[in-house]
């Protein structure tokens, strides 16, 4: 699906189409048109523009788009009508032109009468930030609840701008009792709209309810999770293929991964825990897409550990662990402790060499550090393993299997009052052995 049907097509039935703007490029099933996009901001102070334009131009990349221009106007508020003042709509109307340009993406959230007024004055069709978005989560959708979640935040994202996607014709009766204009199609597109978003998010709420229990059966089964969380494009999921060999698809685009991955991680004490991959993050996430993808990001809200992980090489890595750290407490999942990794060290010069007990330096590519973040992990998780010495008599010798089935049994030795073993044992299962602790 291409940038400009994230605005021509819904997944509702029966909704009326919108123009295409002079010269749009559309996207078929085989064949992909690259598009050429004007880049549009308006410098309020409220955020780093610069940063958030850089982003905005990777994200129309990985949408399909190429930048044919950059447009930034400083104001000390957007338009209400255009965002931007007058004279700059002329200027982007002109560039559009001059550039042969079919679409503008604007780096902020635009209102319906906004995008109906800059598409009427520049000709071609128009797209805000969020729309950009939803349009590379819906290409990079592969799970049924992943392409749930991208429709229903598409849907809730669409509704209020209906009267702003073309005209809505009236349709006339035909007979007693049908005369006059009726129902508009806008009215009806709003209609099905709302019966498609009540239909997925009854959806939505049975594989929330499924999630809640598998998490459930988790930690009554005392499985220890750790969540993988952070920016989009950082290394998330080449960190998991390293470690664990899950086959991720990772590539250097923004959010190259969409639907949650776990896999189990063996730690150096000999403990097992489950490394759940999670969705990318950016700067101003839209809101719809944190709703649509609750019950994915709640996987992050259940974890034992968050593992942050962040650019090393990027300028903009505090801010990184800034908005993983804002997204954390919007879920309620401030108190889990967690471990900031700096990925990428291979292409810094000169990293940090003393880092706190809560940081870890990695290179994903390489496996640079991977000792070291393990070894943390098993430090800053909840103790459910103790390392014990036993002498277990020989009638008591089938502890060992249950020990082994829980924990780690790094050495045993036959005595001749018994069979002395070294081992880590799961805390539910000391009481059954302490009574031959040494």
């Amino acid at each position: 699906m291409s940038v400009s049907h994230l605005r021509e097509k819904c997944n509702a039935k029966n909704l009326v189409k919108a123009r295409p703007g002079k010269g749009e490029a559309m996207f078929d099933n085989q064949k992909q048109t690259i598009q050429r996009a004007v880049l549009a901001a308006v410098d309020t102070g409220e955020y780093d523009i610069q940063a958030s334009l850089d982003e905005l131009e990777a994200l129309a990349q990985t949408a399909g788009a190429q930048t044919a221009a950059k447009l930034v106007q400083k104001r000390p508020s957007c338009d209400p009508a255009t965002v931007i003042g007058s004279g700059r709509l002329e200027e982007l109307a002109q560039l559009c032109e001059n550039d042969g340009a079919d679409l503008v993406i604007f780096d902020c959230e635009l209102s319906p009468a906004q995008l109906r007024n800059i598409e009427n004055a520049c000709g071609v069709a128009v797209i805000d930030r969020t729309a950009l978005i939803l349009d590379i989560f819906a290409q990079r959708a592969v799970t049924a609840e992943g392409k749930l979640q991208v429709e229903l935040a598409q849907l809730r994202y669409r509704l209020p701008r209906l009267g702003g996607m073309g005209k809505a014709l009236s349709r006339l009766g035909g007979g007693i009792g049908t005369r006059g204009p009726g129902e508009t199609q806008l009215e009806t597109d709003r209609r099905h709209i709302r019966r498609r978003i009540a239909a997925l998010q009854e959806q939505l709420a049975e594989l929330k309810k499924r999630r809640g229990l598998l998490r459930a059966r988790r930690k009554k089964e005392g499985v220890t999770t750790v969540a993988i969380v952070g920016y989009t494009n950082v290394g998330k999921s080449t960190l998991l293929n390293a470690l664990t060999g899950a086959g991720v698809l990772a590539e250097d685009k923004l959010f190259a991964t969409l639907d949650p991955t776990s896999r189990a991680l063996t730690l150096p004490d000999g403990r097992s825990v489950m490394l759940i991959d999670t969705v990318g993050l950016v700067r101003r996430l839209p809101h719809q897409l944190v709703e649509a993808f609750q019950s994915t990001l709640e996987e992050a809200a259940g974890a034992d550990l968050l593992w942050c992980v962040c650019d090393a090489a990027s300028d903009e890595m505090a801010e990184q662990v800034e908005v993983t750290r804002q997204l954390m407490r919007e879920l309620g999942a401030q108190d889990i402790p967690m471990l900031v990794i700096l990925n990428k060290c291979d292409l810094v010069a000169d990293v940090p060499r003393a880092l706190n007990q809560q940081t870890a330096l990695i290179s994903a590519r390489t496996g640079f550090g991977f000792d070291m973040l393990l070894q943390k992990t098993s430090e800053l998780l909840a103790p459910t393993h103790r390392r014990v010495t036993l002498m277990l008599p020989y009638d008591k010798t089938g502890l060992i299997s249950e020990i082994m089935a829980s924990g780690k049994v790094y050495a045993q030795t036959y005595e001749p009052e018994g069979t002395r073993v070294d081992a880590l044992v799961d805390l539910r299962l000391l009481h059954k052995v302490s009574q031959w602790r040494v």
